[in-house]
């Protein structure tokens, strides 16, 4: 069979407007089967991609939306339909997809049965419109070859996905990680190509809109290390000493014994001059690497805020409620 037929195509989105009906039309050319799993949009996003021709699931507002919950609702539509592909590629309505990397995607998958998904490179596609953006583009720079685990967009096996049972709905953020480590504890193995895969569009111009996908950020670190405890060990970490130990042993400095204090602050310092340098080696330039080893410093508050609501609804029982940041 052909790529095209072997492959179906799940994109999921949320009030994505412009975004979805762009990443959309750049779908519909690569694969004969498309689906669009819309998670409660007040916007016209399912209506564009209906007038493209695509096939839509809207998930009910009786449990919470989620993109994990969006993929699996995908991933039965494309299963349920005659003639189902054997992989199915996962893209956020905010990307496009790059031509000629399902083809060559499918052909990774086809020639090596041990793979469970494969995955390409991602790319901001106005990078330059804001710090925020900047930092995404940066974030998404990973090397090729195996990898423990991977964002949303990716190419998965459907054997291994229908093995593992998809992915986990009540995780909201990270939960693209938390699939890939039961896929790898299914003895799977992963891998980024080399190659382009998709462009997204952070669109983020707002300091809060920063600071609401940090909090998302821990809360998935605090949510997926509680459920693979040898999984996001250091970011958890780095979240509990830089968010809460130290400011807390500040405060205390302060109020009893100054030289506490100077000692918290120095070791602030000795984090962000070692993250810029780190930057630096990697060939970020050096007013580049000033500003996102501050942001990746400050990041650490809402990160804590973000796992503090995740250990707060686990302990009342709450529903694990998206954390939107656009």
């Amino acid at each position: 069979m052909s790529a095209r037929a072997d492959t179906g195509i799940v994109v999921i989105g949320r009030n994505e407007g412009d975004r979805l009906v762009n990443c959309l039309k750049s779908l519909t050319s690569e694969v004969e089967l498309v689906v669009y799993v819309d998670s409660g949009s007040t916007d016209s996003s399912v209506d564009h991609a209906e007038e493209l021709g695509v096939k839509c699931v809207c998930l009910g507002d009786d449990l919470p939306f989620t993109a994990a919950r969006a993929r699996n609702a995908g991933f039965e539509f494309i299963l349920s339909q005659p003639n189902s592909p054997k992989f199915v590629q996962f893209v956020d309505g905010d990307c496009l997809l790059e031509s000629g990397y399902i083809e060559k995607a499918t052909a990774t998958l086809s020639d090596e049965p041990e793979l469970a998904l494969v995955t390409g490179w991602r790319a901001e596609i106005n990078p330059k419109a804001s710090i925020f953006n900047e930092m995404c583009d940066y974030e998404w720079h990973r090397p090729s070859g195996d990898i423990m685990a991977c964002g949303g967009d990716m190419m998965v096996r459907s054997s291994a996905f229908e093995e593992v049972s998809g992915f986990n709905p009540a995780v909201i953020a990270a939960e693209d990680d938390e699939f890939c480590v039961r896929l790898r504890k299914a003895g799977w193995r992963l891998r980024r190509l080399p190659i382009a895969m998709t462009l997204h569009d952070a669109n983020m111009f707002e300091f809060n809109q920063w600071w609401s996908r940090a909090t998302r950020t821990g809360h998935g670190f605090e949510q997926v290390n509680n459920i693979h405890p040898d999984y996001f060990v250091r970011e958890r970490r780095r979240t509990w000493i830089y968010g809460a130990v130290l400011p807390a042993l500040g405060i205390l400095g302060i109020l009893i014994f100054l030289p506490l204090f100077f000692l918290v602050v120095l070791i602030y310092g000795y984090s962000f001059f070692r993250t810029m340098r780190g930057l630096t080696i990697s060939g970020v330039p050096k007013s580049r690497a000033m500003r996102y080893a501050f942001f990746f410093l400050l990041s650490k508050f809402p990160n804590l805020i973000g796992a503090l609501t995740y250990r707060w609804r686990k302990l009342k029982g709450s529903d694990m409620l998206i954390i939107e940041y656009k």
